[in-house]
């Protein structure tokens, strides 16, 4: 196990904390700002894949899971930008739902959030949205998981939706994707990240013809 993995994709960080503040502006000119943590990932700085995932994803439904939430940027700012969702955010690392829960409170948002691995906070529940930056670093078992998993949690016509760096694992994700749903779409492409989505339910037809 590298020392990246066991960085942020472990229950109980060693690091010592440090807290730096990072800021997010979207397209439309919504400003943010986090506190984040060390021993979570992307310290100190929003991920662009997470940006982007925000910027490009579909939003549909009523119910959002935001999966390996880290300190919370998706599931908040989904939260904010779309108000009548019920957002709920999990994530294995203890002191990234720790300070999830903090940057929920300070931009003021009700959102459920729990500690677990992948889906095991969930249990019985069902979304209309996955939504998931994942840690390509913690290995294929973890994404595999979180792909092959997700039709079990997603009501009928849910979709998951995933970014990733498309020659950093990405295009082993959209397969393993199209292999699970029987479908998947690029939403975006940009600077090498793309945004897949599947859908629960969807004929092979029927997404060629969207």
């Amino acid at each position: 196990m590298s020392e990246k993995f066991e960085h942020y994709y472990t229950v109980e960080p060693t690091s010592k904390l440090k807290v730096r503040e990072a800021r997010l502006v979207l397209k439309n000119g919504h400003e943010y700002i986090f506190k984040t943590p060390s021993g979570v990932y992307s310290y100190g700085k929003i991920d662009k894949a997470t940006q982007v995932l925000l910027e490009n994803l579909k939003v549909h439904g009523k119910k959002v899971l935001d999966l390996g939430c880290g300190y919370g940027v998706i599931g908040i700012v989904l939260k904010k930008e779309y108000p009548d969702l019920e957002v709920y955010m999990s994530d294995i690392n203890k002191r990234a739902v720790e300070f999830a829960k903090i940057n929920a409170k300070d931009h003021n948002v009700e959102v459920d959030i729990r500690w677990g691995n992948l889906y095991e906070p969930w249990e019985d529940m069902k979304f209309d949205m996955i939504v998931c930056n994942p840690p390509i670093v913690a290995g294929k078992k973890v994404w595999m998981e979180i792909v092959k998993s997700a039709p079990e949690f997603l009501e009928e016509g849910g979709s998951l939706q995933i970014v990733a760096y498309h020659n950093k694992g990405g295009r082993r994700i959209r397969d393993f994707m199209k292999e699970v749903f029987g479908n998947v779409e690029e939403l975006c492409k940009t600077g090498g990240i793309r945004v897949y989505r599947s859908v629960k339910g969807l004929k092979e037809d029927e997404d060629n013809a969207e």
